[in-house]
């Protein structure tokens, strides 16, 4: 069988992407893997653009193609190096939608292309029909659940949660999936009338899918809403018997899939409980556990905390949210090397679901070059906190929740924390006393054990590294 230049170079395409996501595995080779990847779809578009014929013909519209290469990697590149780190999610969570919106927009096109080239009698090709409408539900779910996300995610849009959502929810689902047998099963003669109906039923449960779901969630809904994505791109490989696109589709179902699963098993919730639970989303989230002042807080000042931190043997750093709002963790970073510097022993606990995306507490970390040897995941921190003097909170609110063992009534009840109540001394980062996201207050802040250092995360590292500095 004689390969064309266009089949290795698809060939090609579909091993970088495996080996850019084994690389992303590891901190280390994770920007050289995005790298790889990236060349790797340069060289699948270059080899479609030039190389790709049908009945003997090129694309062609090259001055639409690079036009709309041109236009769309201006602005990815511009909001790529403008976006800070705490809105970093949401941007995940729109990028992630447009490419929902592009598998959408292919079942449309194609679609058409099959209603016309056949006249209305598309019998004879069931198949295909079946591929273009699992493009069209699942692209256009993932589209509108994520733009959804991205309101959520940047405060523009607020949790809507009404009486009977979760029963509309499926029986919108069940409507979509009956309209898209009939029409695939019996092609009737509205086809056209009907396929438009569906996309629009589509776009209208992934807005309901995910207006429902707390705050505290959208790690996880993200990371879902992502493999529907790659579901939706994959089907698209299917309609085009294209190679590459079908192994890209694959690759990130698969990936986000894993992640979603992994996630949901880090907070001890099964994803259905996730998708129905409404954990964190408005006054769902209050339960008894928030509803009333458990006592009173102590609070500490800076000098007492370079004390303390500075005559210690082992430290630990738990980064959360309010870490990343600030933009503090460079000034971390600076506050780790002095420790250091005084014999202090210094690490990071990371709890998977930190943060407003998987990964988040890393990412922000490895952007202040925190050497990834330092961050523990949360089972090898918690084995560590009982014999550690100080654990610095920057921002964490419900990962260190101690109402997730000891409190039935609350949402976050069975989800595992980070045990930071056995370590020695307690200090949290604070702007104040407003709960996190699942919105419920924290009892580790009445526990004896714990100290409050309220103010801007970043402002009070630097002040501390000054009192620190003056010891």
């Amino acid at each position: 069988m004689e390969l064309s230049i266009l089949t290795i170079s698809y060939l090609i395409a579909s091993v970088t992407f495996i080996l850019g996501l084994k690389m992303l595995s590891n901190p280390a080779a994770a920007r050289k893997g995005n790298l790889v990847a990236a060349a790797g779809m340069t060289i699948a578009i270059l080899a479609t653009i030039f190389l790709y014929e049908e009945d003997g013909q090129k694309l062609g519209n090259y001055g639409w193609i690079f036009g709309g290469i041109a236009i769309g990697g201006i602005v990815g590149t511009l909001a790529a190096k403008k976006v800070k780190m705490t809105a970093m999610p949401e941007m995940v969570s729109m990028f992630n939608g447009m490419g929902g919106a592009c598998a959408a927009l292919i079942s449309i096109v194609e679609f058409n292309h099959l209603l016309h080239e056949y006249n209305g009698d598309m019998s004879a090709h069931i198949p295909t029909l079946v591929i273009i409408l699992l493009g069209l539900i699942i692209g256009s779910v993932s589209f509108a659940g994520s733009m959804i996300a991205w309101g959520k995610l940047n405060g523009k849009i607020k949790d809507f949660v009404f009486p009977g959502q979760h029963l509309l929810n499926i029986a919108l689902l069940l409507v979509i999936l009956a309209l898209a047998v009939y029409l695939a099963g019996w092609t009737p003669a509205g086809a056209s009338y009907i396929f438009y109906i569906i996309f629009v039923l589509a776009v209208l449960y992934g807005v309901f899918f995910v207006f429902p779901i707390g705050g505290a969630d959208m790690p996880v809904v993200i990371s879902l809403l992502n493999s529907f994505t790659g579901v939706a791109a994959a089907c698209g490989g299917f309609l085009y018997d294209n190679k590459v696109m079908l192994t890209g589709g694959i690759l990130v179902g698969a990936a986000g899939t894993l992640l979603t699963i992994l996630m949901c098993k880090a907070m001890n919730r099964s994803l259905t409980n996730v998708l129905i639970g409404s954990f964190g989303g408005g006054a769902k989230a209050a339960g008894p556990a928030g509803s009333a002042q458990q006592g009173t807080v102590k609070e500490i000042s800076l000098s007492d905390t370079a004390v303390v931190m500075a005559y210690a043997s082992k430290v630990y750093i738990v980064p959360g949210y309010g870490l990343a709002v600030a933009q503090a963790q460079h000034a971390c970073h600076e506050l780790e090397k002095l420790l250091e510097a005084k014999g202090v022993d210094v690490k990071y606990a990371i709890h998977p679901v930190a943060g407003r995306m998987p990964g988040h507490m890393n990412v922000l970390l490895a952007e202040a070059d925190v050497p990834y040897e330092k961050l523990l995941e949360m089972e090898h921190a918690n084995e560590e906190f009982a014999s550690t003097d100080v654990v610095l909170i920057l921002g964490a609110n419900d990962v260190v929740n101690p109402a997730a063992k000891s409190d039935p009534s609350s949402p976050i009840y069975g989800m595992p924390i980070l045990d930071v109540e056995l370590a020695k001394n307690v200090i949290v980062n604070k702007r104040s006393m407003k709960p996190g996201y699942a919105g419920i207050e924290n009892d580790l802040f009445f526990r004896p054990k714990t100290s409050m250092l309220f103010g801007d995360a970043k402002k009070v590292l630097q002040d501390l590294i000054g009192e620190i500095k003056n010891l």
